[in-house]
């Protein structure tokens, strides 16, 4: 008795994308795509230049007007003088730059948050020091 043959497999063509690895690689992408997005959004949500804060008292007031203020210097307890522009202020309406005058003045100290833009030290907000 003679044997039939086995029948054969046909091998199934392989759909694209399909490969082995193909998968992991596309995953790879994507979570790497994903970790570049996070780092940019914490860059710019926490990141950036580093806040620092200065406090002393007001010795110079650079404005064309009360309500104009440009720069401000402020002398340290430690004898520093630190010299500042006027950036885009988080507390403008709770202490206008024009307040800085009446410090002058009275010898009050503020507390001054910044940050260090092309070797400047730029305010972001300006308080009566504690």
């Amino acid at each position: 008795m003679t044997e039939a043959p086995e029948p054969t497999a046909k091998p199934v063509p392989a759909r694209p994308g399909s490969r082995p690895g193909a998968r992991r690689l596309v995953i790879l992408v994507a979570v790497a795509a994903a970790l570049v997005a996070l780092a940019i959004a914490a860059s710019s949500i926490l990141g950036g230049p580093r806040r620092e804060v200065a406090t002393g008292i007001v010795v110079a007031v650079r404005a064309t007007s009360l309500s104009n203020v440009e720069a401000f210097s402020i002398r340290t307890t430690d004898g520093q003088t630190v010299d500042f522009t006027i950036g885009t202020l988080e507390n403008g309406a709770a202490f206008p730059p024009g307040h800085l005058a009446e410090h002058k003045v009275s010898l009050v100290p503020v507390r001054v948050t910044f940050v260090e833009r092309d070797g400047a030290h730029v305010a972001l907000r300006i308080e009566d020091a504690p």
